[in-house]
């Protein structure tokens, strides 16, 4: 059974549609002014979460999703049609980034969290727009522009509030599966469990005041070195991270290992995978006591964990012995760690972060690349691919605003030649006298 918590896929919004050249003709007025109409902006793909959603499945045998591109302007000032959106649903705990530097554009934990990906281009201007007293008949109208595209990467997170963990035969599976609804794979042999199961426990009577439910989940069992890899370890550590409270299950009748050696090699993993999961709140569970070798290291293994200033429980998940102990002491604990971090949400709200002004507009950089000449700048960009290179009259009005934004003279004193190539974008233009 495959398990898809990652995914690569490729999002590309709509363009922006043309604006149109056109001019009035009706019988009375068969010399009319310009009343070509705008392009429509384009559709964007926006992601949003899915609560019946668990993998990321449909994304590993779908990659491209691309939005509807926006119509393009006509007649009497008609604009065209805005292109479609496109809505990407994925499970809860699904954090995006861009694959090719790994920024992190969103993580998605709430319920009502929609997320725009790629932006849909603007719809280019009709003709009418290009009217002046000197030009009362312009030829010109701007092009759409592209939408935003780019690859991104899909890394599910389980959303748990308990996670178990420990070595694999530990007995995580058996555990899951009496105390919660969940029916995982259950065998005795190593990495029975390949993906991570997710069981909702509840205690109490519905509806009475110890009613108390919550999430747990069974990670799959983790070995020496995971934290470099090895095993099963690498792929599923980072299901634990959003866990409030660890199960620590230790396999009492283990003769590979003694348990609380085995208890120390999880933490190093925990640790050397990430720092906030070396001080998460542990609960040790000493496994198969109903097993005699268990029961002879019971003792050891209660005086190790008390020592370490942690709640331990003997139980055995195969006659459920201690296990309801275990639970109302999960319960209790959990409630507590929420509790905890209410107050200190309270008190310590998050900080305000350093204050961010975005570039002007205007801003533009000049670099000289392979023999090229590239002007990067947000608005310097969307202007040139908005031009209509066969129009002489565009051709001209982009000049102009190249001189005006100072982008000529920039080039200039870069070393700029006719007949040089500048790339603005994805447009390279033929530098001219």
């Amino acid at each position: 059974m495959q398990f898809y918590d990652r995914a690569k896929i490729f999002v590309k919004a709509g363009d922006g549609g043309s604006g149109s050249v056109h001019f009035r003709r009706e019988k009375y007025v068969p010399y009319g002014g310009p009343d070509g109409g705008d392009g429509g902006r384009g559709g964007s793909v926006y992601l949003e979460i899915d609560p019946g959603l668990n993998t990321l499945v449909d994304y590993h045998y779908r990659q491209h999703h691309r939005a509807g591109n926006g119509g393009n302007g006509f007649k009497q000032r008609s604009h065209g049609a805005k292109g479609d959106d496109i809505v990407l649903r994925v499970p809860a705990g699904t954090v995006v980034r861009t694959a090719d530097s790994e920024e992190l554009l969103a993580d998605m934990v709430d319920p009502d969290q929609r997320v725009m990906v790629a932006r849909g281009g603007r719809g280019g201007l009709g003709n009418v727009h290009f009217a002046t007293s000197t030009n009362q008949v312009p030829r010109e109208a701007q092009k759409g522009e592209p939408g935003e595209e780019r690859w991104l990467t899909l890394e599910l997170k389980l959303i748990a509030d308990v996670g178990l963990v420990g070595f694999p035969n530990a007995g995580k599976s058996t555990l899951l599966s009496v105390v919660s609804a969940a029916r995982p794979k259950i065998a005795d042999y190593p990495f029975t469990t390949l993906v991570p199961n997710l069981g909702v426990v509840a205690i109490g009577e519905p509806g009475s005041r110890d009613d108390f439910s919550f999430v747990l989940a069974d990670i799959p069992g983790l070995i020496e070195g995971a934290a470099q890899g090895a095993g099963l370890g690498h792929e599923f550590l980072r299901h634990v991270e959003r866990t409030r409270l660890l199960l620590h299950l230790l396999d009492g009748a283990s003769l590979e290992h003694d348990p609380w050696e085995g208890f120390q090699a999880i933490n190093r993993e925990l640790g050397e995978y990430s720092e906030a999961l070396a001080t998460r709140p542990q609960i040790v569970v000493f496994n198969k006591f109903d097993v005699p070798e268990a029961q002879e290291r019971w003792e050891a293994v209660r005086q190790r964990a008390e020592e370490a200033g942690l709640p331990v429980f003997a139980i055995s998940a195969v006659t459920r012995q201690g296990v309801n102990e275990l639970l109302y002491f999960t319960a209790n604990r959990l409630r507590e760690l929420q509790a905890e971090a209410r107050v200190e949400a309270e008190r310590s709200p998050i900080p305000a972060g350093p204050v961010l002004r975005p570039e002007p507009e205007d801003a533009f950089s000049i670099s000289h690349e392979q023999g090229i000449y590239v002007v990067r700048g947000k608005r310097v960009e969307r202007m040139v691919v908005m031009t209509d290179q066969e129009s002489d009259e565009g051709m001209a009005r982009l000049e102009h605003t190249l001189q005006r934004l100072g982008v000529t003279k920039a080039l200039e004193e870069a070393g700029v030649q006719p007949g040089d190539t500048v790339r603005f974008g994805g447009v390279e233009l033929i530098w001219g006298e």
